[in-house]
């Protein structure tokens, strides 16, 4: 086998019957004739063979070399070459940016053995690659989305507060707006570095033993004034004490993140449920809301970045909080589901074990 020396597009190609292969086939076929020569020989005596029979064996052994020849390139490159052909074309279209090249073995002898497992490979490694193309392609859209209204916003404000005209409550109002601006692109940034983080495990959980209760309440609390300001009726439903072995820290994450989406959702007059339930190995956690509620189809995709069910709410948050609730869930060994229908409200569910 050799390669292309065009570096912009590697190749793999078979030899055709090399000079040193036909010769090396030859000299063991006729040193085999010669040992079949010199044994007839040892039984028959001296026998002299006529120069016809040994120019025809010459003929003979010949033929059958080049044959044999032609065989095994003709194997070796339909076993061999031709894959490795087609696979090497292959990944120079994935090198290019085409993710969708996908390998099919073409024969039944090539459908098995290791042809088979490496275009089995292959193509799970182009879908792979087109996936995360496909994903970094939407982060990176979404991203210059959600940065380029609030900046928008802050350019047109700071704009408008050279205004020496304007009155001091206009004046105020801007400023408001800015400053709201500015904590929302604060917000979006620092998730986006929370997210990259975790999904690429820069950050380790650090485990210890405390009371969830008592975080949940401190939680709780932190959104009182926000509540009063919706007039909105909060339950609660927990025990008094429940310790687990966590990251708090991490997991403090999750319940501003899971109370932030029901009071944004939850409109004025309406009510959210904080409960929260023990077994011997689990510990299970409830955030329910008498908002609006989602479609199956929104509740299959509440949890990827960016994604909002609900525009109408999406100057309240930049679609990031749902995914960055779920990955610390997973990466302290728990899971995170919704269930929910429109005009009902949602349930969001975290279950942990007490001791991961």
């Amino acid at each position: 086998m050799r390669a292309n020396k065009n570096n912009d597009n590697i190749t793999i190609r078979m030899q055709r019957v090399s000079f040193t292969e036909f010769l090396l086939t030859f000299i063991v076929l006729a040193a085999s004739a010669e040992g079949q020569i010199l044994i007839y020989k040892a039984y028959a005596g001296s026998v002299k063979l006529p120069a016809g029979y040994i120019i025809g064996m010459a003929f003979y052994l010949v033929a059958i070399t080049l044959l044999m020849c032609l065989y095994i390139n003709w194997e070796r490159f339909n076993s061999y070459g031709k894959p490795l052909k087609a696979l090497g074309e292959a990944a120079n279209k994935v090198a290019n940016g085409d993710f969708s090249v996908r390998l099919k073995p073409e024969s039944i002898k090539m459908q098995e053995g290791f042809v088979r497992s490496v275009y089995g490979d292959f193509n799970k490694m182009a879908e792979e690659l087109g996936t995360i193309e496909t994903l970094k392609d939407d982060f990176i859209s979404n991203v210059s989305h959600e940065i380029k209204t609030p900046l928008a916003i802050i350019q047109n404000y700071t704009a408008a507060l050279q205004d020496e005209n304007i009155t001091p409550e206009r004046r105020q109002e801007y400023a408001d707006t800015v400053i709201s601006a500015t904590q929302r692109l604060n917000a979006l940034v620092s998730n986006i570095l929370k997210l990259s983080k975790l999904d690429n495990q820069k950050i380790v959980p650090q485990m210890d033993a405390y009371d969830l209760c008592g975080q949940l309440a401190e939680c709780a609390i932190s959104f009182e004034d926000l509540l009063e300001t919706k007039n909105i009726t909060f339950n609660v439903e927990m025990d008094d004490r429940a310790v687990i072995l966590a990251d708090k820290s991490m997991l403090e994450i999750v319940w501003n993140n899971l109370l932030t989406n029901a009071i944004k959702f939850t409109e004025p007059g309406g009510t959210i449920t904080l409960s929260q339930v023990s077994d011997e190995d689990t510990v299970t956690v409830n955030v329910s809301d008498t908002g609006c509620g989602m479609s199956e189809a929104t509740a299959r995709r509440i949890f990827d970045k960016f994604y909002q069910g609900d525009t109408s709410h999406s100057q309240e948050g930049n679609g990031l909080g749902l995914a960055l609730a779920l990955r610390v869930v997973e990466l302290l060994g728990g899971q995170l589901s919704v269930k929910s229908k429109p005009g009902e409200g949602s349930v969001f569910t975290v279950r942990l074990k007490t001791g991961s």
